[in-house]
């Protein structure tokens, strides 16, 4: 399975902004072109508001190509699941409820149960969403997206609100699950030094468009070998290294 945009414009006429109300038109997407494999995990970094949640939305299906102010080509030919910055855990609704939830097939029980122990989460299955701590909710909003056994994984800064120590277990977790799955991966984030240390290749978005291209190298990867790679992705969004 290989997803490709060509193409893609998302433009919001005068008086919205991401569906919301704001003076003025702006195109935020314009001619994207965009590839993700089999099994292949992609970084997608930019500055606040270029477009990658929203590209994120479109090949989701939440925005589809002939909508207003979207066009361009999008194949995406396998199942798709996404998991958010925010869980989104339904309060009322035990773990392993929120995990299953809207899973239709016979073996749904056995799957989600499965999962949740992939996430380390089995002893939790019973819990309130409510009574998790911040890793262990996302683990679930993990689980939740995994159960539908996607051939894309779309992840929208997933980590972006965890601790430090935490992210660390989170990012393992993720290649781990990655390494056994083997889904593509779009992981949308803020953080260069996550995507250089977890993504096959690092995109760079700036213009409504892919603005840079990178391939940090093989896995383990060590921080202090990123150095200068880092260096050369902060200059390209804008970013002063020393001050960062």
């Amino acid at each position: 399975m290989t997803a490709r945009v060509t193409g893609l414009v998302r433009e919001f006429a005068a008086g919205s902004r991401s569906g919301k109300p704001a003076p003025g038109g702006r195109r935020i997407l314009d001619g994207l072109d965009l590839t993700v494999g089999d099994g292949e995990f992609v970084a997608l970094l930019g500055r606040s508001g270029s477009g990658k949640s929203t590209l994120l939305r479109i090949l989701a299906g939440l925005d589809t190509v002939g909508d207003d102010g979207v066009s361009g080509t999008v194949d995406v030919p396998g199942s798709v699941a996404m998991a958010f910055q925010e869980p989104r855990l339904l309060p009322w609704r035990s773990v392993r409820d929120n995990v299953s939830l809207g899973l239709h097939r016979d073996d749904a029980a056995g799957i989600t149960d499965r999962t949740l122990a992939e996430v380390g989460l089995a002893e939790r299955a019973d819990a309130w969403p409510l009574t998790l701590s911040g890793g262990e909710a996302q683990r679930a909003s993990l689980a939740r997206a995994l159960v539908r056994e996607p051939e894309l994984l779309l992840l929208d800064e997933p980590f972006g609100a965890l601790d430090a120590l935490t992210r660390i277990a989170m990012h393992r977790l993720v290649l781990d699950l990655w390494t056994t799955h083997r889904p593509g991966v779009l992981l949308v984030t803020h953080d260069v030094d996550e995507a250089l240390l977890l993504a096959d290749r690092v995109l760079v978005l700036d213009g409504g468009v892919i603005g840079q291209e990178h391939r940090p190298g093989p896995r383990p990867r060590r921080p202090e070998d990123l150095v200068e790679l880092r260096r050369r992705v902060l200059t390209e969004l804008g970013v002063d290294d020393d001050a960062a």
